[in-house]
């Protein structure tokens, strides 16, 4: 299938102080995504829907001890499984809000993880790379010496190559950039985006960051946003805006700002993004990338994790290092 849309579905649930909530919550965008399904099906197939970051459970306490006690969970789990039983129900694709992770082999660390699931079942589970320092106790794929899996994984599906990246990892063109260099095609964001730094303008950083990600790769852009209210997760108030954006940038649906359940959806053609990017000889910032010339990246910058579990006062310092560090000659 080379056109179909796609779904940006906002959330807004209350913080869940402990895993116990999950069910319920997996519960309502199981619920959210079957009326979406079904609701457009005279019009068109919707074959991808995506949820928000910290649907299942938002980092509610300051310690990763705590983090693991009371709400990360193993990944897969029995809630993939039934985002699964639902792909393959209906032949559709989720990009799973996300889960705090407690990654059994790594006993003192949480990662804030989503899945890619299809009709067969978990297809690739994405871990920030970006976690939001220095609130974000998370753990990086960075801070795991040796890491063994593929911390940018692209899929190769029916409905196009899909890469997906979490929130605070959008505001770093590296990341997405690597996502865009391995092959994908449809570039997720699953994200918590809080206000000011939202859809209104005039600091619409949630607007212009997702358009930028789609023109300067040549690649679409469906972005699920949290929609909860100031009462759910003080001090922050989460302005939804959720979106689908095409690849020269122009947005192609959004959520009106706000707080709320929300569902938009969009077009997604692949014949048409194929042809643009094979055709295109202006405005191919891919192709045209002088990569030998940018000398940035070989000079290290955060550094990793030195020990696990991460607190905030060593984040703090780890990001007073990378600041202090001087330019290269």
């Amino acid at each position: 299938m080379t056109a179909y849309y796609a779904a940006a579905c906002q959330t807004d649930f209350p913080a869940a102080e402990d895993r116990t909530a999950i069910p319920e919550r997996v519960n309502r965008m199981c619920e959210v995504a079957l009326q979406t399904i079904v609701g457009y099906e005279p019009f068109f197939d919707v074959r991808l829907l995506v949820f928000p970051e910290f649907a299942h459970t938002p980092p509610v306490y300051d310690t990763v001890d705590k983090l693991r006690r009371r709400l990360a969970v193993p990944v897969p789990n029995e809630h993939t499984d039934r985002y699964a039983q639902l792909c393959r129900e209906y032949g559709v694709f989720i990009q799973t809000g996300s889960f705090l992770e407690a990654p059994p082999e790594y006993p003192d660390v949480v990662f804030n993880t989503t899945c890619l699931i299809g009709p067969q079942g978990v297809l690739s589970r994405y871990r920030k790379v970006n976690p939001w320092i220095p609130w974000e106790i998370h753990a990086s794929p960075h801070d795991i010496p040796d890491y063994p899996d593929d911390p940018f994984p692209v899929v190769d599906t029916e409905i196009g190559r899909l890469g997906a990246a979490i929130c605070y990892d959008w505001l770093f063109p590296e990341t997405i950039r690597e996502l865009a260099m391995r092959g994908a095609e449809v570039l997720i964001r699953v994200s918590a985006y809080m206000d000011p730094w939202g859809a209104t303008a005039p600091m619409d950083w949630w607007t212009l960051v997702n358009r930028t990600r789609a023109l300067e790769n040549t690649a679409y852009v469906v972005a699920a946003n949290q929609g909860a209210t100031m009462s759910h997760f003080p001090p922050f108030s989460w302005p939804g805006g959720s979106m689908v954006v095409d690849p020269d940038g122009r947005i192609l649906a959004q959520a009106d700002p706000g707080p709320g359940e929300k569902v938009v959806v969009a077009p997604i053609d692949l014949d048409a993004l194929r042809s643009l990017r094979e055709r295109r000889m202006g405005h191919d910032m891919r192709g045209h990338l002088r990569t030998e010339i940018h000398g940035y990246l070989r000079h290290a910058r955060l550094p990793p994790a030195e020990s696990h579990p991460i607190s905030m006062n060593a984040l703090r310092e780890r990001i007073r290092s990378s600041q202090r560090r001087k330019p290269p000659n």
